[in-house]
């Protein structure tokens, strides 16, 4: 390769990550623009909480399958018309959402668009991975992994922005405006593979032998307790993550007394925080602890616990507290992201069988999050009075139910970490 090949090459890969990050962002400004604009929603009353839980699990819950699914198309597909169709599909939801139609439309509407949302990671990654060699894949991935950050800030700041002046129909258009531009993004930079790109050959008898070592070890996988403790602990802090995502921004309303600005930007501060511990989280783990994901991950999942109750028991009209609430939990959950979704099941799993792991802690953090939609939902609504025309909230049950997910959490992470222990003092 001459050096005029070579920087063109270089060109190509960097606009590879750049489509890909920026892309898989706007992927979230899609998925996350009912979060910003729910106090709204019903304060309107065209929908309730109730309601509004019930079309955010419908989102949790076919992501959850469509991970599986759309992991598996992805390999088999050029990633770019996927990555950029499913964007596409997202852009049209939200787009039809800023007109007013029925529940049952909405839910339907809510989970095609978390079905279509699931294509966006296993393509990024596809593509970086065949972009970038062994040698940085490590450090590009931690930089991408940030993209959902991205979209979580410029949802919390550019979409709130735009409610607030214009209406909660104008949310879901911002949205939609802003996924169209990442579809065009993907679809001109996204080159699924470097030119000459070829898989590594195997013959019919290695691939047979492949396949079934594959198979033995995703089973082993399956009979690892270890791989179900971290998919519950994942579960049960994603509960909490989203808990803020999605209710925060009412939280912040409801019971604190900001405005949808205010509220949104203290949230906004998470999402930009998180960025810090996404990218950081590895380099963290490898250079402080020697590579050991266990300890920092009991750490940071006990930051996460703190920043909930900061956040939840502190009192009203504390500006600073909020923010110091938010900037603890974004941290803390940006680096619990690449911990619990990733990094620890790798550690873990046979290199052969890492997406069956991945899957299953997916599934488990999808489920539960969609678990979370419904059940704060009702909580919020069964609690609230009618006080002279106003609304009243009383938000103690659901303190009780975001703190105690993030303490099961942690409690799973001290007991993978003392099993870890006891297995790798047994092999001294």
């Amino acid at each position: 390769m001459n050096k005029s090949e070579q920087a063109r090459y270089n060109r190509n890969k960097w606009a590879v990550f750049a489509a890909a990050t920026i892309g898989y962002g706007l992927f979230y400004v899609c998925r996350l623009s009912l979060n910003v604009v729910k106090k709204p929603i019903v304060d309107a009353g065209y929908l309730t909480e109730t309601e509004l839980g019930i079309i955010g699990s419908a989102l949790f819950f076919s992501y959850a399958v469509g991970k599986f699914v759309n992991g598996f198309l992805a390999d088999r597909v050029n990633v770019r018309y996927l990555m950029a169709g499913g964007l596409l599909v997202a852009t049209l939801v939200n787009f039809a959402l800023g007109f007013a139609v029925p529940f049952w439309a909405f839910v339907i509407l809510w989970a095609v668009n978390g079905w279509v949302q699931s294509v966006g990671g296993p393509c990024s990654v596809i593509a970086l991975n065949r972009w970038f060699d062994s040698r940085q894949r490590g450090t590009v991935y931690g930089f991408w992994s940030a993209s959902h950050n991205i979209g979580e800030a410029l949802t919390f700041i550019f979409t709130s922005f735009v409610v607030g002046r214009l209406g909660w129909q104008y949310g879901f258009m911002s949205a939609a405006c802003l996924g169209a531009i990442g579809v065009v993004l993907i679809f001109m930079f996204l080159k699924p593979s470097p030119k000459g790109y070829v898989p590594t050959p195997e013959t019919a008898e290695s691939a047979k032998e492949t396949g079934n070592s594959v198979n033995s070890k995703q089973l082993e996988v399956l009979k690892n307790p270890l791989i179900w403790a971290l998919a519950l602990a994942s579960g049960f802090m994603y509960i909490s993550r989203y808990a803020v995502n999605s209710w925060g921004v009412y939280y912040f309303e409801a019971e604190k007394g900001y405005d949808l600005v205010t509220s949104s930007s203290l949230i906004s501060v998470s999402s930009v925080c998180g960025i810090v511990g996404t990218v950081l989280s590895g380099l963290v783990s490898d250079k402080l602890f020697h590579s050991d994901r266990n300890v920092p991950a009991c750490l940071f999942s006990l930051m996460n616990l703190v920043a909930l109750a900061l956040f939840l028991f502190g009192p009203k009209g504390s500006h600073t507290l909020d923010v110091i609430a938010m900037i603890l939990f974004g941290i803390s959950v940006g680096v619990l992201i690449c911990f619990l979704g990733g990094l620890m099941a790798v550690d873990i799993a046979p290199k052969e069988a890492t997406g069956a792991a991945l899957g299953v802690i997916g599934v488990s953090s999808y489920m539960a999050a969609g678990f979370q939609d419904i059940v704060s939902g009702f909580l919020i609504e069964s609690r609230k009075t009618m006080v002279d025309g106003v609304a009243v909230y009383d938000f103690h049950a659901i303190r009780v139910f975001w703190v105690a997910a993030a303490a099961v959490s942690l409690l799973l992470l001290v007991i993978i970490l003392a099993e870890s222990r006891r297995r790798k003092n047994k092999m001294i």
